[in-house]
């Protein structure tokens, strides 16, 4: 009789067993043979570029914000954005160039950051149709001019550019009512823009201002100015002796961080 079961065990099972192995080898070719395919050097060229990915697939799209930090291989232009967003962080990459078509129709945008980039041009009118946009950063790239800014900015950094005096408008910033911190150390700039009232923090460090006058912070035709909301401006680093100009920032409640001797 137990000889009899064995029989039955064997005539039944065994073609089975040979059956799923030889169907877990033929897959596990398969899968060898599809990833040969996929990482063939020849056929590198086929692989999508950064550019060529939906934004979404090359970046994380969470809730309103969009992060493209560091995409490799490197983003090279600001990549079409979902409606929706709101916060844009596409820092670390190899952008070059915004044009007017980057930002149209993003009415949602209210926080842009496009640190170390490469980014040498900004068309005039690539920032003027946002206006929710409060907070802009373009710091550590190759600016020499800047563009028409939104007039709801509440926070500008362009530090470490090459901003120069011929690229910024001595107006650039007089019309933006709610700026309170504006970041322009580390560039070329040789005077200070006109600064607007609502003004907190200004940095200007280690640029090439050599003079000051009593209307750059204060209001020259009156000593009894106080300007109450600024409280930090830097001019350290600037070939400009402080002591030389005491009338320049008599009206300000902390006296700026810079040489004087």
């Amino acid at each position: 009789m137990m000889q009899l079961r064995t029989l039955i065990f064997t005539s039944v099972m065994l073609p089975w067993i040979l059956s799923s192995a030889a169907k877990d080898e033929y897959m596990q070719k398969d899968i060898a043979n599809a990833t040969d395919y996929i990482f063939q050097d020849s056929d590198a060229d086929l692989a999508p570029k950064a550019h060529e990915l939906p934004t979404c697939l090359l970046c994380v799209c969470l809730s309103g914000s969009v992060y493209c930090e560091e995409v490799s291989p490197g983003m090279s232009s600001v990549p079409a954005l979902p409606k929706e967003t709101a916060y844009l962080y596409a820092r670390f990459n190899s952008i070059t160039k915004i044009s007017n078509k980057d930002f149209a129709d993003m009415a949602t945008l209210k926080r842009i950051d496009l640190s170390g980039n490469h980014i040498a041009e900004i068309q005039d009118g690539a920032f003027s149709k946002l206006p929710n946009l409060e907070e802009l950063t373009l710091a550590e790239n190759r600016l020499t001019k800047l563009p028409t800014l939104p007039t709801k900015l509440v926070s500008f950094n362009a530090n470490f550019n090459r901003l120069t005096n011929q690229g910024v408008k001595a107006t650039a910033f007089k019309g933006l009512s709610r700026l309170a911190y504006l970041y322009l150390g580390n560039n070329q700039l040789t005077a200070v823009p006109q600064l607007p009232e609502s003004l907190q923090v200004v940095h200007l460090h280690n640029n090439q201002i050599i003079t000051i006058t009593d209307k750059t912070f204060c209001k020259g035709n009156t000593s009894h100015y106080i300007r109450t909301n600024m409280h930090e401006v830097r001019l350290d680093g600037n070939p400009l002796v402080l002591s030389k100009h005491p009338d320049s920032f008599i009206c300000l409640q902390s006296l700026p961080i810079g040489r004087y001797n």
